[in-house]
């Protein structure tokens, strides 16, 4: 029977979790303060502590590092408020399992519960699966190659599919709006499969030109062609044994699909050049911000290719379908601009924050790295503040008003709209993942006469 420390200063609230989570099998002990619980998991070693992360008599982050100091397998679970996500962001890289926001219900917790009784302590993880938006080397030279997992529901699937369908073989067509990041995701299939000793080679179909596309895909040999004043190895051939990842693949000549589809088809290729046939094993993974569908119905690519390399499709979300998740993206690029810059910037201004939860970012996860790059850069003092912000984000063109955290336009119906059917109508998730307060949520609900 799993054995579960609660740590919460609101002791109504301490007590109904702890008869809740005791009916459903665990043995559960309370503290209602950080000395008292100190003295209980030094004596005691728990599978799990649940702790609320404001304490009025201890700071959280220092009663994580003392639970994990006594016991480093322990899981725990940060129980925050609605504004402390940053600092729950702070105490996951501290080594906390996860955070949930109050108020949640039952169910929430119990999944959340039973998801880190499963996992491993992150003590005893030797070797950390790379995320789909940490590119990391060999060498270990990126010095932010620390593991960054989104919260939202649609980075949850996303990080579902990846793990789903790296092992295999499949060729993945990889979907989504520019700068979502589909080269990164491509690399973390190949980075989670049984081909990652061998090489991942990222091709710009878009960039070929079309009499060059052959050589680059199989290689020529000297002399086959003007300018071919030495033997060169094609993609294909350099990828052997891994990955290829074909990107802005519907750019491709017709000429150039049927050369594509030959060769998945056959797994053999030959240089220009040469009647040699060189055998290839390559797993193509290929992305577009393209309707690949829409461009078979009129005739602009091959429906046999296709299919060929539709085995498995990943639609990556925008970052404005994935909000819950700005948080970490940020953190993330700062560290890495940080690095990049040798700078030593520690955050966002609270004013920041706000102008980055207003803006829609129509460059997606691209132009949040760049802003935040160029952001490092101009900033002189331990945070990053609004001035540091190109005009486009702190004066947006036609940016509607605002009003209790929304903007006063059809806009924000709408928005309102997806985010309770993209929660299956929780509204507390909504509310979440709007960025605002519950009650703001139900007053703009009312306004607008939903029938939810």
């Amino acid at each position: 029977m799993p054995n579960i420390l609660i740590i919460e200063d609101d002791a109504a609230f301490c007590q109904m979790l702890q008869r809740f989570l005791t009916k459903r099998g665990y043995d559960v002990q309370t503290s209602f303060n950080a000395p008292e619980a100190k003295s209980k998991f030094k004596n005691t070693n728990f599978d799990l502590v649940l702790t609320d992360l404001r304490l009025p008599d201890y700071d959280g982050i220092q009663l994580l590092g003392d639970i994990k100091a006594v016991n480093p397998q322990t899981q725990v679970i940060l129980m925050t408020g609605y504004a402390e996500v940053a600092s729950a962001v702070d105490a996951m890289k501290k080594g906390a399992f996860d955070y949930i926001s109050k108020p949640f219900t039952p169910d929430d917790i119990v999944q959340l519960i039973e998801k880190a009784l499963d996992a491993p302590s992150k003590a005893s993880i030797k070797e950390v699966v790379k995320s789909p938006l940490a590119k990391t080397s060999e060498s270990g030279q990126n010095k932010t190659n620390t593991k960054i997992t989104g919260i939202s529901e649609a980075s949850k699937k996303l990080d579902e599919y990846i793990k789903l369908v790296a092992p295999t073989d499949m060729s993945v067509l990889v979907t989504g709006e520019s700068g979502t990041g589909k080269e990164v995701t491509a690399k973390a299939i190949h980075d989670n499969s049984h081909r990652s000793k061998y090489n991942f080679i990222a091709v710009d179909c878009g960039a070929i030109p079309k009499e060059l596309a052959t050589s680059e895909f199989f290689g020529h040999l000297k002399g086959s062609f003007t300018g071919a004043v030495e033997d060169k190895i094609g993609n294909f051939e350099a990828a052997n044994g891994g990955t290829l990842f074909l990107d802005e693949v519907g750019n491709l000549s017709y000429e150039n699909q049927i050369q594509l589809l030959r060769a998945l088809q056959e797994r053999k290729i030959k240089r220009i050049g040469s009647t040699k046939e060189i055998e290839v094993d390559v797993r193509i993974i290929t992305a577009t911000n393209e309707d690949l569908h829409e461009a078979v119905e009129k005739g602009d690519f091959r429906e046999d290719l296709y299919h060929r390399l539709n085995e498995f499709s990943i639609h990556l979300p925008s970052l404005e379908e994935r909000l819950e998740d700005l948080v970490f993206f940020a953190d993330y690029f700062l560290e890495k601009a940080n690095a990049d810059l040798k700078k030593e910037v520690h955050g966002f201004s609270d004013v920041v924050w706000e102008i980055f939860n207003q803006y829609h970012w129509p460059g997606n996860l691209r132009e949040l790295q760049n802003v935040i790059k160029r952001a490092v850069l101009l900033t002189t003092s331990d945070e990053v503040q609004s001035e540091a912000l190109p005009k486009e984000l702190v004066h947006p063109v036609n940016k509607p008003n605002t009003l209790e955290g929304f903007s006063k336009s059809e806009f924000e119906k709408d928005r309102i709209i997806k985010a309770l059917k993209k929660t299956n109508f929780n509204k507390s998730k909504a509310a979440k993942l709007l960025q605002v307060t519950r009650k703001t949520l139900y007053n703009r609900i009312n306004h607008y006469n939903l029938d939810l």
